[in-house]
């Protein structure tokens, strides 16, 4: 039997559904609301294109609710700093308090609204070029919202494209066909869809335009004497493979045939060494012991489990060895 729904939360649900639809999503447990997710944009109108900030609301109503406050939290932001969202935080904490004792859901929606309105430009940097994006910037926004400079993505596109074709050609005919597109985007791998020539036009950053020359400071001087000499000291100790032909391979690969003859004259010399390091005792010379015995070099026949005569029994001594 589920248990009663306050009056507000249920009026609140009604409410919230028939505003934003499918957009939002309440999960429950016994029939009871536990929590309230939606995905919250930046007022554009109708204009889908020029949202470039989102983040998704998750509102967990706690028991008492809307008396208690619920537990807030803001997952997946995309183009979103930590300074906004720790404002956002902020605010939101603000509102609980004040909307204590009423359904405070959808004041959270617009409040987070009218941040992401304020801050609808992509913040950060661009992945591929690490330059920031600055007022001239041309860039685009992907379906998983991600966002690069224009000319910096269709850089990476076509040179991906190049490498992905070269590994195709070396599949068979009918793997080729199956083969998909190559277009994803270089954060989370998502497939993108978007026009490379287009993209291609695009001017290159304005920071990689006006940054200053670069110039060798003593600070990356310090840098590479200290690098060198780490990397002479993983060379010396065999750290570091592709440095050149000095050394031995790392992985010798023989063939049956290269073992024809007996063993080379480098195994014979570590065998004698190790027979040499090894320590004898008078036991081994005994009379009767394993070590005295003749090694057996015929073609190996296995173990005989009736004991015909001339040959060993399994677990027994040698035949006429009695």
């Amino acid at each position: 039997m589920s248990a009663t729904v306050d009056e507000r939360i249920s009026d609140e649900l009604e409410a919230l559904e028939a505003i934003l639809m499918n957009d939002v999503v309440v999960k429950k447990v016994n029939d009871v609301p536990e929590i309230i997710e939606t995905v919250v944009h930046p007022s554009t109108g109708d204009d889908v294109d020029q949202q470039f900030v989102c983040v998704t609301l998750e509102v967990r109503l706690t028991p008492g609710y809307p008396d208690i406050s619920p537990e807030v939290t803001l997952r997946n932001p995309r183009g979103l700093d930590d300074e906004v969202l720790k404002s956002i935080y902020t605010q939101i904490k603000r509102k609980l308090l004040d909307c204590l004792g009423q359904p405070v859901v959808f004041e959270l929606i617009e409040l987070i609204r009218e941040n992401l309105t304020e801050s609808n430009l992509p913040s950060g940097q661009c992945v591929i070029c690490l330059y920031n994006f600055v007022e001239g910037d041309v860039f685009i926004k992907t379906q998983c919202y991600h966002y690069f400079h224009s000319y910096c993505l269709a850089s990476h596109l076509i040179a991906g494209q190049k490498y992905y074709q070269e590994e195709v050609d070396k599949l068979p005919s009918w793997q080729q066909m199956q083969a998909p597109q190559y277009q994803t985007c270089p954060v989370c791998r998502c497939r993108v869809t978007c026009d490379v020539e287009v993209l291609k036009a695009a001017p290159p950053p304005v920071d990689s335009i006006t940054a200053p020359p670069f110039c060798l400071t003593a600070e990356l001087k310090a840098l590479q004497v200290k690098m060198s000499a780490l990397l002479a000291r993983q060379v010396a100790r065999g750290g570091v493979v592709g440095m050149g032909d000095n050394g031995p391979p790392p992985l010798t690969i023989t063939s049956p045939s290269d073992n024809d003859g007996g063993s080379t004259s480098q195994e014979a010399d570590k065998a004698e060494a190790l027979a040499s390091a090894r320590p004898h005792t008078s036991s081994e010379n005994a009379p009767g012991s394993p070590q005295a015995r003749p090694v057996y070099r015929g073609p190996y026949r296995g173990f005989n489990r009736r004991g015909k005569p001339g040959r060993r029994g399994r677990g027994g001594p040698a035949a006429g060895s009695r």
